[in-house]
């Protein structure tokens, strides 16, 4: 008896923990469990207690409650959770044949389907219920390990094909199942006298526990919605059809002090605020206007909200309105006392503002020229890329298939300098080799383009420029990428390299080409051009031939007047 009294206290204090942390996400299958089993435990615990067949019978019909319904429920909640869909023809079918099942449950002792004989009697002052089973339990007990089978097959269905189902918690639906029929099996197979099946169920109840509370964090919509308007104080109200009042959160009752006092199912009942939101209303529908700027108060008190209007609905039928009211009030007094700056504060502003740019500009490049100061093979090779990309630029711009804003041509020019910061990563044994690197030294060597890219993320991760940024991190990345694919870090191909990398890619290797290294002579420039012309459509981007043949004498002109 105490272990009965135990588990039935342990499974009512589990369901009230559960009916305590309940939340609409949780699985209408899974409550229903949290209610059979204690009712399951409390007929285990009668029939402990019974002093008669008729207690006893009554005991059993109640503890079968559990053992009949509970499959169907947990099959369903298992169904529901591994996202299986299951028709309602076929749940309702389980749910006769679970019904069925109880039916000859009740009548046990009236008939031998399920009991072929049964007797009682007390041994030792401890009820004892014997009984021989007829056709009906053997099909009942068929039919337990059969939903158990089907539970498995679709728990380890669903971790096989549907990867956004949590593993975590199909893990967790296999111990529920698992021990209920382990413990069912065991009572069968030993004739203990104890059912154990009684603390399976009680220990399935905790999973269940487990698993509901993981469920509120995979409910992305609603947790996401949730800290959207707490974060943000947005205030909600609801509206029926007719426009009578559903209620409205804590925001709302602050924007708007008479809804704290304003009952459920009724209009308004401030005048001014019905009028006000009939008004709003009204505009919807006549002109689709959804969103409306509203002011209340003067002076100190002033305040401006945002509105939007929207239908609820319920698949597709309205069920009435919502309305979402923002306060923009911090927003619009701050945009109020930028437009009162005078031009003289806008311009010491602008002065200030162009003398951080330069002083930020001056420091990528000396950080750039410090890295290149320790590579032997590349000296001045950044002032010369540099000025081969606003080179090749120049002739982009008059190109109408590319059709370049200003300020994409102004990064990638003012980027070009970083595209070797990685190098600073790179030990010295390896970057100031005199002479050419072995595989393994040139595979530590590609390290230097993804290295490149993290460096100039931390550099600008705070600049206000986000298509400076955008631009640097690539040209870094991504100017050892080839058109076929070929390159490195990442091997990327075509169009997905972006057009800033490769334009790099050509300076960079005309560069190489035509400038003395510690491994190599300049090469003449048209052995160069022929390199650079024979890597188009594979090294290189084609459609920038056009071009680099443009901007090929121009090239010529430049690396004629200085010393490489």
């Amino acid at each position: 008896m105490i272990y009965y009294i135990v588990t039935l206290l342990i499974s009512v204090l589990l369901t009230i923990i559960y009916m305590f942390k309940w939340h609409k996400s949780y699985n209408t299958y899974i409550t229903i469990i949290f209610i059979l089993i204690p009712i399951t435990n409390t007929g285990a615990l009668l029939m402990s207690m019974s002093e008669s067949l008729e207690g006893a019978l009554m005991a059993t019909r109640i503890s079968y409650i559990g053992g009949c319904y509970l499959s169907f429920f947990i099959i369903n909640s298992i169904f529901d959770l591994c996202e299986l869909k299951v028709s309602r023809l076929v749940r309702a079918a389980i749910f006769a044949h679970c019904t069925l099942l109880y039916t000859f449950v009740v009548t046990a002792g009236e008939g031998s389907l399920f009991y072929r004989h049964i007797t009682f009697s007390i041994v030792d002052g401890v009820p004892v219920f014997e009984k021989t089973y007829g056709p009906l339990h053997t099909v009942f007990v068929i039919s337990i390990i059969a939903y158990a089978i089907a539970s498995f097959v679709a728990i380890i269905y669903t971790g096989l094909k549907k990867k956004k189902v949590s593993n975590h918690m199909l893990r967790l639906l296999y111990i529920p199942q698992l021990i209920c029929l382990i413990s069912y099996l065991f009572n069968k197979r030993f004739g203990i006298q104890i059912e154990l099946v009684n603390a399976g169920y009680t220990i399935a109840l905790f999973v269940f526990l487990l698993i509901s509370d993981r469920l509120r964090l995979y409910d992305v919509e609603e947790t996401a919605a949730h800290a959207m308007i707490k974060g943000t104080g947005t205030g909600v109200i609801l509206l029926d059809n007719e426009r009578l009042y559903l209620g409205s959160n804590q925001a709302a009752k602050e924007f708007f002090p008479s809804l704290k006092d304003q009952a459920i199912d009724k209009p308004f009942a401030d005048s001014d605020v019905k009028n006000t939101v009939d008004n709003w209303i009204d505009d919807y529908e006549q002109n689709g206007r959804s969103s409306i700027s509203f002011e209340t108060g003067e002076g100190d008190d002033e305040r401006f909200f945002r509105i939007h209007i929207s239908r609820l609905r319920g698949g597709v039928r309205k069920h009435g309105w919502q309305i979402t009211a923002v306060d923009e009030t911090k927003h619009r007094k701050y945009i109020a006392l930028i437009n009162n700056y005078n031009a003289d504060l806008q311009r010491e502003v602008d002065e200030k503002t162009l003398h951080i740019v330069e002083m930020h500009n001056n420091l990528i490049l000396s950080m750039a020229t410090m890295v290149e100061s320790r590579d032997n093979s590349t000296g001045g090779h950044i002032k010369r890329t540099s000025e081969c990309v606003r080179l090749l630029i120049n002739e982009m711009k008059k190109d109408n298939r590319f059709d370049l804003s200003d300020d994409f041509c102004s990064n990638v020019i003012k980027a070009a300098p970083m595209h070797d910061l990685g190098k600073i990563a790179v030990d010295d044994a390896i970057l100031r080799k005199p002479g050419r690197f072995t595989d393994e030294e040139f595979a530590v060597m590609k390290t230097h383009a993804a290295e490149g890219a993290k460096i100039v993320h931390e550099i600008l991760k705070v600049t206000d420029n986000e298509g400076f940024k955008t631009v640097a991190e690539n040209i870094a990345h991504y100017h050892h990428e080839r058109w076929d694919g070929t390159g490195y870090p990442e091997g990327l191909s075509g169009e997905s390299i972006p057009l800033e990398a490769r334009i790099m890619a050509i300076a960079d290797v005309y560069d190489a080409l035509v400038s003395k290294r510690v491994y190599k002579e300049s090469m003449s420039f048209e052995a160069a051009d022929k390199i650079i012309t024979e890597g188009m459509g594979k090294h290189f981007d084609p459609d920038l031939k056009n071009c680099y043949e443009a901007a090929k004498p121009h090239l010529e002109e430049y690396y004629s007047g200085i010393d490489r």
